[in-house]
């Protein structure tokens, strides 16, 4: 049984393992795991704003997010990020999926 320890409603987007959308190590996350280049979707992680840190969506926490039209599912924060973001999620997906933004994601922090 899934026991449900907090809920949000935030913004949420998807990235790639580019350069151009983390740093200059695509395949390394904050959290130090290394993503697998030909699936890295395949792990389910996300990255989140770092004002979410504090209220426990730290690194290993698992997340249930629902209302992203397709990508909804169990997940798990691995990556961080940047500070200039706020009440926001970042969904790790394939390249050939392009193009998502929704507003009024639910978050919940499961155990």
């Amino acid at each position: 049984m899934i026991k449900i320890l907090s809920i949000l409603y935030v913004t949420c987007t998807i990235y790639h393992a580019v350069p151009e959308q983390t740093d200059s190590t695509p395949f390394i996350t904050a959290s130090g795991a290394h993503i697998n280049k030909e699936n890295p979707q395949s792990h389910r992680w996300i990255a989140v704003s770092r004002d979410l840190e504090g209220l426990g969506f730290v690194f290993g926490a698992k997340v249930r997010v629902t209302g992203t039209n397709g990508l909804d599912g169990i997940y798990v924060v691995q990556d961080r990020m940047n500070s200039r973001w706020t009440k926001r999620i970042d969904l790790l997906v394939n390249k050939e999926i392009t193009g998502g933004k929704w507003d009024k994601v639910k978050i919940e922090l499961i155990d």
